[in-house]
Order: structure tokens, then sequence, then C-alpha cells
């Protein structure tokens, strides 16, 4: 019974030994010919529902008291949950006063459970283009029965996102705010390129900086770039997802001279996002990370294929979602968004005349006096050879194209929000595996025909569009990525409007 308050297993005790009472007052009755025994049901005690009710045991208040204190492990503001004031309330004398401190202990405990399980932000604050909204979570039975069964710990445990994604990233917040402590780095000053062989201040000035993150680089103070610090240069511009030619260039110096406060928003924000996942991935399932322009297909949770993506350019977002592949659609022809025919092909058609008949678009009445484009399935159609259908309120969807240079840059945010895809084919053949009518040769053969047609997959998978712009990779490294929708900041700023009731 530990845990109960005193009123509420009064009121169960009582509530028990009248109904026994009454059973025994019934069976000691006479029995009435042809009459049937009334049965008295037995009331079993439950613990309450108003978590306020519950009675905290000295142990119990210092398991909440530790967990509320690492909050800030987890990304929240270093003053969001303190118990400190709640728990000192609980040594009074007072009863009065000790009950006060037992609610504000519970209400920081449940305030924190729901951030942690889902996150800081209600439904009005999300952006149109943010798909992907936690599920509502109302901690309170959850506390109430960990409380009864003597399970809080183990019941805290299972709220922050249950992933190594997430577990890593933790980590990494503690590394960074370590050296946002102690003060972070030093921004490097502009000037030309530096490469191989190039001396003076700035190549120390590089060096030192690069230390700051990567621990393996020696610091010897020589003003030399030689090839342990282009070696050093590579792998920073590896966690940047820059062109990792071993130069310090603009794009690099701007990644280096992002301040450290920026980097660790991007790593709460990253957080934040993970709590809008469900609770469980689906073992097979196909991600695609936005910001990084990367597709990867999980078989069993395990990546089985990985390739480059185009993503969406700013201003033609790729939002975040997540729903089902039913099918893929071989030579597919382009239904032209209106958007797109009215900002970029009709003025292309009149300044060239002739342009949209060269591409293979048709105009197609729609029955209302109006009309649309459509660009025929062939050699120059925009979606390539094959389109990966899911049902969302965005119209996008994974495909190939014909333009193929893009892949080769470590740029690849050009699309008009659609996921352009560099080996679609090995995607296609992927996610119809087992499936006796379409197997390889038989995609093979569709294509070839030129005819469009839609196949059904065996079995639909999940698709996750998702933004991450803070990882961290199997060597433990931190790795960034630009937020090239300003997502981060947005959703920081956010977070903080609704703590000062702003938002």
């Amino acid at each position: 019974m530990s845990g109960f308050s005193r009123r509420s297993f009064g009121l169960a005790g009582g509530a028990l030994w009248v109904l026994a009472g009454a059973a025994r007052a019934q069976s000691q009755r006479p029995a009435l010919s042809g009459a049937r025994p009334v049965q008295v049901p037995t009331q079993v005690y439950a613990p309450p529902v108003d978590p306020y009710a519950v009675a905290l045991r000295a142990d119990q208040v210092d398991v909440l008291r530790g967990v509320l204190t690492d909050a800030p492990t987890h990304g929240f503001e270093l003053d969001a949950f303190v118990p400190d004031q709640a728990v000192g309330l609980l040594g009074s004398r007072d009863v009065a006063v000790r009950q006060t401190g037992q609610n504000q202990l519970i209400a920081l405990t449940l305030a924190y459970a729901r951030a942690v399980r889902s996150g800081r932000l209600p439904a009005a604050s999300f952006l149109t283009d943010w798909g992907l909204r936690p599920a509502d979570y109302d901690p309170g039975a959850d506390f109430v029965q960990a409380v009864d069964q003597d399970r809080l710990g183990p019941w805290l445990e299972t709220l922050p996102p249950p992933y190594t994604g997430y577990q890593t990233l933790r980590r990494g917040l503690a590394t960074y705010r370590a050296l946002a402590v102690n003060g972070g780095w030093a921004m490097l000053p502009a000037g030309p390129d530096l490469k191989l062989g190039a001396t003076g201040p700035r190549v120390v000035a590089l060096e030192a900086r690069l230390a700051v993150e990567d621990p393996t680089v020696a610091v010897d103070g020589v003003a030399l770039f030689d090839e342990a610090l282009v070696q050093a240069l590579m792998r920073a511009q590896k966690r940047f997802g820059l062109n990792p030619n071993g130069v310090l260039d603009k794009k690099t110096l701007d990644a280096l001279n992002t301040p450290i406060e920026l980097r660790l928003d991007q790593i709460v924000a990253n957080m934040e996002r993970w709590r809008w996942l469900p609770q469980e991935l689906p073992a097979d399932r196909i991600q695609v990370n936005i910001a990084a322009a990367v597709l990867s297909v999980f078989h069993h949770d395990v990546p089985t294929l990985t390739m480059r993506a185009v993503t969406g350019r700013p201003g033609d977002e790729t939002p975040m979602l997540s729903s089902k592949i039913h099918s893929i659609v071989l030579n597919p022809p382009w239904n032209v968004p209106s958007s797109i025919a009215a900002r970029e092909l009709w003025p292309k058609e009149k300044a060239n005349p002739g342009y949209l008949a060269r591409n293979d678009f048709i105009v197609i009445p729609t029955g209302d006096g109006g009309s649309r484009l459509q660009q025929k399935a062939g050699p120059k159609a925009a979606l390539g050879l094959i389109k990966f259908d899911f049902a969302n309120p965005y119209g996008v969807y994974l495909h190939d194209t014909p333009s193929r240079a893009r892949f080769a840059s470590f740029s690849r945010l050009a699309s008009h929000g659609c996921v352009r895809l560099e080996k679609p084919l090995d995607l296609a053949r992927s996610v119809m595996e087992g499936d006796p009518v379409w197997t390889p040769q038989a995609i093979d053969d569709a294509i070839a025909s030129g005819k469009t047609v839609r196949a059904q997959l065996p079995q639909q998978i999940a698709v996750f569009l998702l933004y991450w712009t803070a990882y961290v990779t199997p060597d433990g490294q931190v790795n960034f990525r630009d937020d090239p929708y300003g997502w981060d900041r947005v959703l920081v700023q956010r977070i903080a409007a609704v703590r000062t009731g702003s938002a």
C-alpha cells in the first residue's frame, strides 16, 4: 500500500468492508426454494486516478529529484524543471507546507514527462510543413501506476525517445555544453583560401580551431599547413557535409565560424524532433534526411541501401512527414502543379515559343474552361523512369530524374519539394523484393516498353521524410549540416515563446 494517500485508502478500505459485510449477511440468510442466490461483486482496490492524491515516500522523492535534476541533459533549459524548492518544502513540519511541496514536485514531474515524451510545442505552433506530429501524452495515469507499483525509475526511463540517434545527441549535447563553458572557439579571420604548404598565423589559428572539436588534432603551434592539418580539415569538412578537399575555402570557413551557441541550438532542435517520431519505428522502412539529401533503406532495422537524393530548395521545402509507399509508377507522366506551370513553364513558353512542345508538354483541358500541363513519359520526363507514390497532403513523392549532374554535388537542395533519387531502380527492386509478378526482369521489361504502368507493392513500406541537421556518426563525432530552411531557428524560437507564454 506504499504510495497511497490516507484519504484514498480509507475510502477504498471502507467500501471493501461494507461489501464484505453485505456478502456475509447474504450468505447467512436461508435460501428460498427455487430462488437463485444473489451474487455480490467484490470491489478491488484501484489506485487514485488523480496524480496529486498519491503519497510519495522519501525514496520516491529522491528518484524524482534525480530525474528532474538531470532534465537539462535532454536539451531542456537549466532552470526548466529544478526540484529544489519543492523538495525543500517537503522537509517542513507543517502538513500543509509538505503537501504543497509534494504537489509542486508532482507538477514538475508531469510537465517533464510530457516534454521529454512528446515535445514542448502545442499543435498550433507547428509549421504546416512539419507534418510529423507527436502523439498526445497525458502522463497522469502512468505516474500513478508507477508510484503504486514502485516503478517510478523504470517508468521515467521509458519516456525519452528510445533511439540511438537521440541518446548519442544527448551525449553530444553534454560535450558541446562543456566546450561552451570553456569558451567555445575563436572565430577564424577571413582571408584567401588556405591549403597544403600555406604558412602564417591563420594556419596556427586553424589548427587550434580544429582541435576544439577533434581531439586527435595535435596542436604544435607550427605555422605550416602540413599533411596532418589537411587530414584534420578533411575530417571537419566531412562532419559539415562539405566537399572534403582539404582547403580552407569560404564554405568551410563559414562552417568553422558558426558560433557554438548555434551548434547547441541545432542539437537541441534535433533532439526535439526525435520526440515527434512514434515510440517504435517499423523495422522495414525508408528514411530521407532532407537537410543532408540522403535516402536510406532499412530491413529488419538494418540499413541495406543508401543513396544520394535531391531535396527541396529553400522556398520549395520538402516537408517532414511519415506515410507508406503503396505503389510505383513505371514511365510516369508528370502532372505539373499549377503553381510551377504559372511561375516557370508558361513564362518559358512565352519567351521561347515552342518550348513546351519541344519538351513533351501537352495542354489538357480541365473541363471547367481551364487547362493544365502534363509532361509525357519519356526520356525528357522530369520524373524519369520511376515514381514512388505514398499518401500525403503535400503532393510530394520520390522519383527518378533525367538530370543526374546534381547528385555529384555536395549541395543537393534543388527540387520543387519532391525527392529525386540517385538509384531509383535499386530502390524499386528493393521494395518489390519477393513479389512473384514484379521481378527485376519484369520491371526492366515494363520500363523498356515505354508504357505507363502502376505496380502495387507486395507489402506497403513506411517512409519518413526527416530533417536532421545534427547527428552523431559511429566514431562519436557530432555531424552538422546547414539549416537550409531555417527550421532549427524557428523551432528554438517557438519553444522559447511557449516557455515564456508569448506563443
